[in-house]
């Protein structure tokens, strides 16, 4: 239950209806909401260790999709991090994709991938990959309209896919997150810890500078962090929904190192009130308004990581709580839903507008 499956559960919230289609679920980490519905898996579920090693069943899933038979439905939404979009539909059906974001591993971090992935990824993905970017632009037109979660996946769309998108940014529940009236001295970093968004480079710049810095996430990063971190950086591996509320009220500010597709939780920090310092690339830059609800830094790297907390350091008094909290409701899940289905509205239209009449007879 990460981002994309709480975009989920809004879609499921317009459709009450709708069946879900997924190569791989376990039901025991889903929502109620989730879990309540249908859902139906493609034959990748049904491989060896599919639950936990998914991901190395890549090179099969656009055929997985293909093999789907969703002839009984006359709306099919694709929800877009991997290969989704490849479903093959009625003609006469409205086929609205949802991308998170083109595949990152087969396009802009295809090399990134590759050199952390192991021996199996350096051998494997050169194999299957040009292969799969060729479907990857093929399959984007089978959708009829294409909803981008940020500017900066619009571009990339229409980079890797030569398709134009509308941007819907995705429902952010501000309304759960509620300012307090004082906060503490230390930083907050939350995140999955993974190398592509960038946690070393956090605790490397309050190692160095001493200001105290908590980071709160889980992952493979996390043992060689803690090793490396100086006293006044500390680490939570998990906090519950109540704990983590609190600490995005009380917190100082939220830094933000990673280049994000668009980012929920400095909208989160900033609808409990508090600013957020980010890397000036990415999502960031559409949630984040620089010296009223946060400040950038345009060098990925702990230097200027620091230089931006001395700045913030002199800015600080003049944050206006409110300010960011009117920021954050503007991705609130009414604008969403308004959005979304617009466009679902628009789609249908263009399916079914009536074609021009055909000629009977030409001559010349």
């Amino acid at each position: 239950m990460r981002g994309g499956e709480r975009v989920l559960e809004h879609i499921c919230d317009m459709f009450p209806e709708a069946d879900i289609f997924t190569h791989v679920v376990d039901p025991a980490k889903l929502s109620d909401k989730l879990r309540a519905r249908r859902i139906e898996t493609t034959f990748i579920a049904r491989l060896p260790g599919a639950r936990t090693h998914y991901q190395k069943y890549l090179p099969l899933m656009p055929r997985a999709l293909e093999a789907l038979d969703l002839t009984d439905y006359d709306l099919v939404i694709s929800s877009e991090a991997g290969p989704a979009k490849g479903v093959i539909t009625r003609p006469d059906a409205t086929h609205v994709t949802y991308c998170h974001s083109p595949m990152r591993y087969i396009w802009d971090q295809y090399h990134q991938y590759r050199s952390t992935g192991g021996l199996g990824a350096r051998i494997s993905m050169p194999l299957f990959a040009p292969a799969l970017r060729t479907w990857d632009i093929a399959s984007a037109a089978r959708s009829d309209l294409i909803m981008a979660n940020s500017a900066y996946i619009r571009a990339r769309i229409g980079k890797f896919w030569g398709r134009d998108a509308r941007v819907v940014h995705p429902p952010v529940d501000t309304a759960l997150f509620t300012p307090c009236d004082s906060h503490d001295e230390e930083f907050l970093w939350v995140g999955q810890l993974v190398s592509y968004k960038r946690p070393d480079l956090a605790v490397d710049a309050f190692s160095a500078s001493g200001r105290k810095l908590h980071v709160v996430g889980d992952g493979p990063m996390f043992e060689e962090l803690r090793a490396r971190a100086a006293p006044n950086v500390r680490f939570t591996r998990r906090l519950d929904f109540t704990a983590l509320r609190t600490a995005y009220a009380r917190a100082r500010a939220l830094v933000f190192t990673g280049e994000e597709d668009f980012g929920m939780i400095p909208v989160e920090v900033m609808a409990s009130g508090r600013p957020v310092i980010a890397y000036g690339r990415g999502g960031a830059l559409e949630t984040v308004v620089e010296g009223e609800t946060g400040l950038f830094f345009r060098e990925n790297s702990a230097p200027a990581l620091n230089a931006a907390l001395a700045r913030f350091e002199s800015w600080e008094a003049d944050f206006v709580p409110e300010a960011a909290v009117r920021q954050a409701r503007r991705f609130s899940p009414e604008v969403f839903r308004t959005r979304f289905l617009e466009t679902v509205e628009r789609a249908q239209t263009l399916v079914h507008r009536p074609h021009p009449a055909v000629p009977q007879a030409l001559s010349t």
